[in-house]
Formats: structure tokens, C-alpha cells, sequence
């Protein structure tokens, strides 16, 4: 019946996600030739963290731009699962990677071989430096853009990971115990696994368009209490990104006018719009059409 879109994100600051973008790549860098010359594996698994970050934040700021572009013949949904796939890319290249880096650590335990310290520590506090620096550019944007506060909580990560790695480097140039290489590495690599699952389930859920997590059972008493309301059914819900829902469902009304309808759906969807945070909301009238009155239709 009605079609709302109430999703208002906040334009990304071009200029900061570019040096952004700059410095985690030029990080990445650093760290996989620091790591190749110091046998390091802490500082190639934290590498490959900040080099998932600078795809994940490149990637917020493109996909951001290319979800804005107006809905077309050929896309009536618009442009909005780019950042779902995206994602979903992203995150299942990174989860083969650090399982590939648990593996490699393992092998460090039975076989150590001897790690260069003190230029684990330099490639480590350089990082260290980078990603802070990065974090004060996003801080203030982070708060009203959940796009951007993503990719700084990204960041936030990859701090507690270069803090980690140069803890390292200091144990292994003080008492030269290498094993801590491979422990860094190891938590390190659950540390992004955790994060990276999670996000898997929800892309997943996103693109297989299972139901958006809302509180169906109030939603069908709240509804089914307005006046000359019979009926809710055959409801169906998805999501487009991780904040645009859609909502679509039978109400079943009493006889009445077409004008005498339309303010009891405007009810309905004020309802659905404010109380619930759905995005959009279609709704088909009738009375008394369908047999099956299940809030679900199986």
C-alpha cells in the first residue's frame, strides 16, 4: 500500500576514508615485509588484519556511494546488498586466511625457527601509530554514521593487535622466547575469526532474506487491537542492508470504504514506521478473501 524509506545515513567524509585507506594499506605493507624479514607470524597474521580493515573500509565508502544510486528498471530494491555482498566476500577470503595463519602458528610450536625482535617491535609501533592516527580522523564521524563506526571499531581492533604483536617483540628481544610468536598469531587469528563469523551469519541471513528480527507476536496483538482490524496474515519480512527492513502483509478489515481503510493502514504503518524501526512497509487490504489466516503463510 505504501512504500516509506526513513533510512538516513550520513554522507562519508571522502577525504578521511582516503587517507584512511592510505595509511591501513601502507600498514599492510609494512607489516607483510616486516614479517617476511623477521620471521615474524604475529606481524603477517595482523597484516592480514589490517589488510581485511583497509578492504572493509574502501568497500564501506564505495558500497555507501553506490547504495545511494537511485533505484532503476532493472533494480527496483536499489543498489543496497553491494555492501552486504561485499561483505560477505571479504569475510569469508579473511576466515580462509587466519585459518590458514592457525595452522602455519601450529607449525611454529613443533618447528620454532628464530625471529628478529627488534624489527618486530619497529614494523609493530609503526602500526601502532597508524592506526591510531586513523582512529582520531574517523572519532567524531563514528558517532552519527554506523557505517563509519564500523570501520572504527575495525580499527580499534587492529590497535589491540599491533599492541599485541609488540608486546611480542619485546619478550622475544629481552628473553628470546619465540614461542610467543605463534601465541600472538593464535589469538589474533581467533580474535578476527569470532568477529568475522559473526558477520557471516548476518550477511548470510541478509542474502538467503530470512526474517528481520522483529517481535512478530506484539506486532500481530498491537495491530489486531486497532478498531475494525480482523486480521493480520501472511506477513513477510527481509532486509536489504543490516538497517533497511521491509514488511509486507494481509490485513484483514471490516466492510468499509477505500477512504475509511486508508487511516486505518496509516495507523498501521505509523505503528510499524516509529514503534518497530521497519523501513518499508506494503500492505494489502481485503475482507474475508483468504481462507488461510495464519500470521505466517507456509
Amino acid at each position: 500500500m505504501a512504500d516509506h524509506n526513513h533510512n538516513k545515513d550520513n554522507n562519508l567524509s571522502g577525504k578521511k576514508i582516503f587517507w584512511v585507506t592510505v595509511l591501513n594499506a601502507t600498514i599492510t605493507l609494512t607489516e607483510i615485509v616486516g614479517g617476511l624479514l623477521s620471521g615474524s607470524l604475529a606481524l603477517l597474521s595482523d597484516a592480514m588484519h589490517n589488510l581485511s580493515d583497509t578492504i572493509a573500509i574502501a568497500l564501506s565508502y564505495f558500497a555507501n556511494k553506490l547504495a545511494r544510486r537511485p533505484k532503476d528498471t532493472k533494480r527496483t530494491y536499489g543498489y543496497k546488498r553491494a555492501e552486504i555482498l561485499a561483505a560477505f566476500i571479504n569475510s569469508a577470503v579473511l576466515l580462509a586466511i587466519t585459518s590458514f595463519l592457525i595452522i602455519e602458528a601450529i607449525k611454529r610450536f613443533q618447528n620454532p625457527t628464530s625471529i628478529d625482535g627488534t624489527l618486530m617491535m619497529i614494523v609493530a609501533a609503526i602500526g601502532l601509530a597508524a592506526n591510531v592516527f586513523s582512529m582520531i580522523l574517523l572519532e567524531r564521524d563514528s558517532h552519527g554514521n554506523l557505517n563509519i563506526r564500523s570501520s572504527y571499531l575495525h580499527l580499534l581492533g587492529d590497535t589491540i593487535s599491533s599492541v599485541g604483536v609488540l608486546l611480542g617483540g619485546i619478550v622475544i628481544k629481552i628473553w628470546n622466547q619465540v614461542w610467543i610468536d605463534p601465541i600472538v598469531t593464535i589469538l589474533i587469528a581467533l580474535y578476527i575469526m569470532k568477529e568475522t563469523i559473526s558477520i557471516l551469519k548476518q550477511t548470510v541471513g541478509i542474502l538467503m532474506q530470512s526474517a528481520a528480527p522483529l517481535d512478530y507476536t506484539l506486532i500481530k496483538e498491537t495491530i489486531e487491537s486497532m478498531d475494525k482490524v480482523k486480521n493480520i496474515h501472511h506477513v513477510h519480512s527481509w532486509m536489504s542492508n543490516e538497517k533497511t527492513i521491509h514488511f509486507e502483509a494481509h490485513i484483514d478489515l471490516d466492510d468499509m470504504l477505500v477512504s475509511e481503510a486508508e487511516q486505518i493502514f496509516a495507523a498501521i504503518e505509523e505503528y510499524l514506521i516509529h514503534d518497530q524501526g521497519i523501513t518499508h512497509v506494503t500492505l494489502q487490504a481485503e475482507t474475508n478473501r483468504c481462507d488461510d489466516k495464519n500470521l505466517f503463510k507456509f
